[in-house]
């Protein structure tokens, strides 16, 4: 975490913001200006680190052509920049981090006006990036993917596509992270809170059929989505004194009716949270270059705290390097109901991965954020403890030899 580079991200997000605007139906045939500059010097830059990674990371850019709808006014090529760093023991586990590259002034429809898009996203890009570089010459267990996506702006076109070519080659990814808007540790009006990041993390999951929805409900389980204990994870490993951050976990998608690149993920069935700073200037989001009455208006690099932003990213880093190094989560988790008992079974399937030294139970009153209690039950499938699942609520996760553990995993009730 200590190579994480404040001027490193300062370049980054600068030279982003150099290109006028990143919109995304600007110019794609420019070197100087618009959405198709900015995406070769990101193809070019993951190039750089790719190379120094001996062959273990590999950079694509998917792409599609999106028609026209409300906010594409003409067909336009969306392209995402991916690096993955491919695993060095299981590597068909995957986790993920992303920052979008495409900007917006005022009017949303207005592609040619100055989005200089500093904080909003190319300080999420500039993370992404930085952890890249850092990371690429590592081997963690399992794999990571380094995104800038596009056409966030317009609708979250280009993480739709993502997510969806992830769900169709049936790609196990146990956690995503976007960062947007992560740059600022000056908010509106005059908030200045440079050690917090917001973690917006989903409750009961839009995926559940009617069948598991309703059980959910029933039991409890609103507040343990794969999302949730994501984010319990990441407030587990990230919150220390090497971060220097805190990360305040909201129960919500996102902020209140907006919308994030993770939602893309949630959508297809995957884990996914949102990083974005504590609070947001909107004088410098979304606004056109401009001054009235003497106030600055627009997103530009001034505004950025780049010593923050590499705070956050050492959030970033802290959670991706231990879940790619621990076993991955549980999966198939259950607790027997076959009988009343004021005791809980659970049952599991183990995983055959190498380095795994065995379970943990964790429970909470269910009333509480995280986990309080942990029971070691060692490298089984199954076990019980001295407690009903009535008055808490249980999770399972996994003990790698190394020391790191998995999220949680909650179980849903099975009879036996």
């Amino acid at each position: 975490m200590s190579e994480i580079d404040p001027k490193r991200i300062q370049a980054i997000i600068e030279k982003l913001a150099s290109y006028g605007t990143r919109h995304t139906l600007s110019l794609q045939n420019s070197t100087t200006r618009g959405i198709g500059a900015s995406r070769d010097w990101l193809v070019s830059e993951f190039q750089k680190i790719a190379a120094t990674s001996n062959g273990q990371m590999t950079i694509t850019t998917p792409s599609y052509i999106q028609g026209v709808t409300s906010t594409i006014l003409f067909p336009v090529n969306i392209t995402n920049v991916v690096a993955t760093l491919k695993g060095s023991e299981t590597p068909e586990r995957y986790y993920l981090v992303s920052g979008h590259y495409d900007s917006r002034c005022t009017d949303i429809l207005n592609y040619e006006s100055d989005a200089p898009g500093a904080d909003d996203d190319a300080s999420g890009v500039a993370i992404s990036m930085e952890l890249a570089r850092i990371l690429a010459t590592r081997r963690p267990k399992a794999s990571m993917v380094f995104v800038a996506v596009a056409g966030e702006e317009q609708g979250l076109y280009g993480s739709n596509d993502l997510a969806q070519r992830y769900k169709n080659a049936s790609i196990d990814l146990q956690g995503m992270f976007t960062n947007d808007i992560v740059g600022a540790s000056m908010g509106d009006p005059g908030v200045k809170d440079p050690f917090d990041v917001r973690l917006f993390a989903e409750g009961a999951p839009q995926t559940d059929n009617k069948t598991t929805a309703a059980t959910r409900a029933l039991i409890g389980g609103d507040s343990d989505s794969p999302a949730r204990e994501l984010a319990r994870f990441v407030a587990g490993v990230a919150i220390n004194e090497y971060t220097e951050m805190n990360v305040p976990v909201v129960y919500r998608a996102d902020r209140y009716l907006r919308g994030g690149d993770h939602e893309s993920f949630l959508a297809t069935g995957y884990p996914a949270a949102r990083f974005t700073e504590p609070n947001e200037n909107f004088k410098h989001q979304h606004q056109d270059v401009k001054v009235i009455d003497g106030v600055q208006y627009g997103d530009l690099p001034q505004y950025v705290d780049y010593e923050y932003v590499a705070r956050v990213g050492k959030v970033n880093a802290a959670a991706m390097w231990s879940l790619a190094n621990a076993p991955g989560t549980p999966k198939n988790v259950r607790v027997n109901v076959t009988a009343l008992s004021n005791e809980s079974q659970f049952f599991w399937t183990m995983s055959g991965e190498t380095g795994l030294k065995g379970y943990e139970i964790v429970w909470r009153a269910t009333d509480a954020p995280f986990w309080t209690h942990v029971v070691p039950v060692g490298l089984v499938g199954t076990a019980t403890v001295g407690l009903s699942k009535d008055n808490v609520n249980f999770g399972v996760r996994a003990v790698g030899v190394n020391g790191y553990r998995s999220p949680a995993a909650f179980p849903f009730p099975v009879s036996r």
